[in-house]
């Protein structure tokens, strides 16, 4: 069997790794010119790190990262709402990293080029179309000489992003990308160390956020490489987000400045640490209505192509990594296009669940919830919301999402 891989991603990545593991050929074409570190930082929840495991990179991924001890909910205030330990401190089996996405993706592309060799990762390949017959699949890429590149293969996995060429294939009816109204700004910076440098913020509500999360040690002693999120609605309803050549752009303080001014965090200066930060994006806040069959018989989706969602509770890259993960468990001593029934039956339910579940604010509904009740703030929580319904919201999440050991406290 061999597995043709377009895009080389986190998810595309985590697949390479599984299939390897298992014998399974394969081969990873890439539209980038040059695979770089590129990003900010992510969330690897203790589900995707018990796959990682298998892959033997935690010990690798635990030098670069940070492991989350606690994740604390606060109002734009500062007052407390929820606590929850995170990975091992909450019992689980497997760390939290927190960690630059760049550096996680470097981790996964090293393991890959040395396990399986050089050429099984191959930059500057742009995908363009597909056919599919009874017995294999031909993959077309434009190649850095812009030339046509066939490529053969039992099956074709689409693991190319939220702008998936694979997907526009095989759903050419689908109704696009959907924006919330909401920009996000992110950006990483050496800080000062805040609160013994393993805790995660959200404060605020889904239309004026903020997430705060060291991702790595400093170049400094007393520093953490810090990742800050700043969400802020500009736009009200869904609809259309802005054209693709207007992501990722830099972001300003003109347009994070309404947002960001109106954070009070103790020991934290919201304002202080964005304005220090020295290069910092903008996103839309986009998703996708999921579907209901994910590719052919010899075609499926993979992470962000299959079910991209807002970046609530981070989930993101972890279902990616299952994704990989998965797919070759099922692919492993079986018929491919058995294995990819089998893949779509389990995965398109759950990621279907959490897509949905992340528009209506995931676990952090919880500052949602309060901000609603209580939107100048409060005297006493529990007149507000109680113990148990906080807990409710953020256990129920867990537990959709696989990874439903964490401990809460107040």
């Amino acid at each position: 069997m061999t597995v043709v891989i377009a895009g080389a991603g986190i998810g595309g990545l985590a697949l390479c790794l599984a299939l390897e593991r298992r014998g399974i050929e394969f081969v990873a074409f890439d539209a980038a010119p040059e695979l770089k570190p590129l990003g900010v930082g992510i969330n690897i929840l203790p589900h995707a790190a018990a796959d990682l495991a298998e892959f033997d990179l935690l010990d690798t991924l635990a030098s670069v990262s940070v492991k989350t001890r606690e994740l604390r909910y606060v109002n734009k205030f500062g007052q407390h709402i929820l606590s929850e330990m995170r990975g091992r401190y909450a019992g689980h089996e497997f760390p939290q990293f927190s960690i630059h996405r760049g550096r996680f993706h470097a981790v996964m592309l090293d393991a890959v080029r040395q396990r399986a060799g050089s050429d099984r990762v191959r930059a500057g390949h742009r995908f363009e179309s597909f056919t599919e017959t009874p017995s294999g699949i031909v993959a077309r890429f434009r190649g850095p000489d812009d030339s046509v590149v066939e490529v053969e293969g039992d099956i074709l996995v689409g693991a190319d992003g939220i702008h998936s060429a694979v997907r526009s294939q095989l759903h050419p009816a689908d109704g696009g990308m959907l924006w919330n109204g909401i920009m996000m700004w992110r950006g990483t910076v050496e800080w000062p160390v805040y609160d013994e440098g393993d805790t995660m913020i959200v404060s605020g509500d889904m239309k004026e956020k903020l997430l705060y999360y060291p991702i790595a040690p400093g170049a400094k002693p007393g520093t953490m490489l810090t990742n800050w999120v700043l969400c802020g609605e500009i736009s009200k309803g869904i609809s259309a987000p802005p054209e693709r050549e207007s992501w990722s752009r830099r972001g300003t303080m003109e347009r994070a400045h309404p947002f960001a001014k109106n954070f009070r965090i103790p020991g934290m200066d919201v304002l202080a640490l964005i304005e220090a930060t020295p290069e910092f994006f903008e996103y839309p806040m986009c998703d996708r209505e999921p579907l209901s069959k994910w590719g052919t018989a010899r075609t499926t989706l993979l992470g962000d192509a299959a079910h991209p969602m807002y970046p609530v509770g981070s989930n993101g890259a972890a279902q990616s990594v299952i994704d990989g993960k998965r797919l070759a468990h099922f692919l492993e001593g079986r018929d491919p296009v058995e294995a990819i029934r089998q893949y779509e039956a389990e995965r398109i339910p759950t990621t279907s669940a959490i897509v949905r579940s992340n528009r209506q604010g995931g676990p952090e509904r919880v500052v949602d919830v309060v901000s609603e009740r209580a939107p100048n703030g409060f005297d006493r929580l529990e007149d507000i919301i109680s113990r148990e319904e906080l807990i409710a919201i953020s256990k129920g999440y867990a537990k959709m999402a696989g990874f439903s050991l964490n401990e809460q406290r107040a």
